[in-house]
């Protein structure tokens, strides 16, 4: 059965004492309510994870990640965070190529195979983000073909053994912080591409196994509906993140 995960992207907020009040409600919500063996992950900012790590300690199912790692272990780069750092700090996953970094960034396929590479190498677990914009998907096709893309650019020169290794999240850019969501129908459709897609490389088996998330601004609301598709294995989850009520809602919506 595949790994189910719900994973909180903080994205650029919340003070130290706001993330203290946090992450404490949803250590104490998810004990009391989450009884599934659904994996739970909090990304806060880099300022977080020292302390973040040890308020998690005695926990079996509340993991901790980053939100990007730099692509060379060290080096002369001010202001960036290497997967070592990472892994020193003992942080579980790292969310890699989302949306707002290829966009604000632009992070290329070229570069987040380098990233990927550096957090496998650490023993990090890579979150993939891949995804298309409002204008691929209004054009009406070709935009299934471009996610896939993002996966063979640059995570198809893996083994099977480094790629069992991974999350994928698809992100419908279009549908963040836009007010629109994607129907369950276009969700299952792209997720079940991707396996698909996967399944063409490394194999039917292996596809299978691997976690493929809903990141398209998932809310308690919709929760129920999107994770009861075949393909969706949880969500990497922006805003509701940041409300412990919401968070622990949304992962109590996987069965």
């Amino acid at each position: 059965m595949r790994k189910k995960i719900v994973a909180g992207n903080w994205k650029m907020n919340m003070t130290k004492e706001e993330g203290q009040a946090l992450i404490s409600e949803v250590i104490n919500m998810a004990n009391d309510e989450v009884k599934s063996s659904t994996v739970l992950v909090l990304c806060p900012p880099a300022p977080h994870l020292g302390y973040a790590k040890k308020m998690f300690q005695s926990q079996s199912n509340v993991f901790l990640g980053a939100q990007n790692c730099h692509e060379k272990a060290s080096g002369a780069y001010t202001g960036e965070i290497s997967a070592p750092m990472l892994k020193s700090f003992e942080v579980d996953y790292v969310v890699l190529g989302h949306s707002e970094r290829r966009e604000y960034f632009k992070e290329s396929d070229e570069l987040l195979k380098a990233k990927t590479d550096q957090v496998l190498a650490n023993q990090l677990i890579p979150i993939f983000c891949c995804g298309e914009s409002l204008s691929q998907r209004q054009a009406g096709s070709g935009f299934i073909e471009f996610v896939c893309g993002q996966l063979t650019n640059s995570l198809f020169h893996l083994s099977a053994e480094q790629f069992a290794k991974v999350v994928i999240a698809y992100e419908p850019i279009w549908a963040i912080g836009t007010g629109l969501t994607a129907s369950s129908e276009q969700a299952q459709e792209m997720h079940a591409a991707l396996r698909k897609h996967i399944a063409a490389q490394y194999g039917e088996a292996l596809a299978q196994e691997i976690p493929i998330l809903y990141g398209g601004s998932a809310k308690p609301s919709n929760a129920p509906e999107l994770f009861a598709c075949p393909d969706v294995d949880g969500g990497l989850i922006g805003g509701a993140s940041l409300k412990s009520r919401d968070f622990i809602d949304i992962a109590k919506a996987i069965k």
